[in-house]
């Protein structure tokens, strides 16, 4: 049964990215051509601003707890997060975890295709246990076997750039329900607590090898499978005693003031845009005008992204080029 929580949860997310792609990221295209970089960085708070939301609705809304122990994050570093599923859910849930240490800014989603579709554990853990039995590996209860290879492509071409600081290693689990899909929020089945488990791994003392960093990967997956037994054939807690040890830069008075700015925000913000398209006949065509562009342009050319990425690299290319001309005269 569909629930007036979610509802309001997924109108107030759709009406936010909606008018934000329109109102607050169209006017910023342009600079697309001339600066990707200056481009990226307003897009990122932009869309940082927006992202603070689904975290507000799910804590001062729907009530959920947020559970962070480990080694929390350092702020700025440079970092590869894996993390388990339990759900297709996840990766949005991370937020809550990630606006404390002040990196939704930075963040960056890597998702297996498979996942648009197909709920994060339960239709896939039988694929998992076959992939565990022509391998011959254990099968796993609480998570499914990683597959290695995205994730040593990203932390070889991070390191071949020096653009890399350490791994975190997230452990995620939920004590009480457990929501599987978007349909299962739109009903209202909201989690009730959250736990994140943050171990963090210097890349120093990660494997450089392929091979090696394959394996330890899969040292991770095993170690989760341990720890999420713990958690939930005991007390529904990953340690009690041991909070984030590096703790987070923002406090929670901090986060309470975000998370009450943001609702505010993105509730007003949309009603406003109404208001403005009806009033002003320039804003109806805009508005007209940014949806034809987003359309043609994702028949054409696939995605935003897939243009700022050639931008970047004219960008790169074109810069190369003067270096090389400046030092040959």
């Amino acid at each position: 049964m569909v629930s007036w929580k979610g509802i309001y949860f997924v109108v107030a997310l759709f009406l936010g990215s909606f008018f934000g792609s329109i109102f607050m990221l169209g006017p910023f295209l342009p600079l697309m051509f001339i600066s990707p970089a200056w481009y990226r960085w307003i897009t990122d708070c932009v869309v940082a601003t927006w992202l603070t939301l689904p975290v507000a609705l799910l804590e001062m809304v729907f009530g959920a707890k947020v559970v962070v122990t480990g080694d929390g994050f350092v702020p700025g570093e440079r970092s590869v997060i894996i993390m388990n599923h339990r759900t297709r859910m996840d990766w949005m849930f991370l937020w809550n975890c990630l606006l404390r240490y002040s990196y939704l800014r930075l963040e960056k989603i890597c998702l297996k295709s498979s996942l648009k579709s197909i709920p994060g554990f339960e239709s896939t853990k039988a694929r998992s246990n076959d992939f565990a039995e022509k391998n011959g590996l254990r099968k796993y209860e609480y998570v499914l076997h990683p597959r290695t290879t995205g994730f040593t492509f990203v932390v070889e071409c991070l390191r071949e750039g020096n653009n890399l600081d350490a791994i975190h290693d997230i452990t995620v689990a939920y004590p009480q329900n457990i929501p599987q899909t978007e349909k299962h929020l739109l009903n209202g089945n909201f989690p009730k607590e959250i736990h994140f488990h943050v171990q963090r791994y210097p890349i120093e003392t990660v494997p450089t090898s392929k091979e090696e960093l394959q394996l330890w990967c899969q040292k991770r997956w095993e170690e989760k499978e341990e720890r999420l037994r713990h958690f939930y054939e005991g007390g529904k807690c990953f340690d009690k005693t041991r909070q984030s040890i590096i703790p987070p830069c923002k406090s929670e008075l901090r986060v309470f003031a975000v998370k009450c700015i943001s609702l505010l925000y993105w509730t007003v913000f949309p009603l406003g845009m109404l208001a403005l398209l009806y009033l002003y006949r320039f804003a109806r065509w805009y508005f007209v005008a940014m949806i034809v562009f987003f359309v043609v342009q994702q028949k054409i050319f696939g995605g935003l992204e897939l243009i700022e990425l050639a931008c970047h690299r004219y960008f790169k290319k074109q810069q190369k080029f003067i270096n090389t001309k400046i030092k040959n005269n």
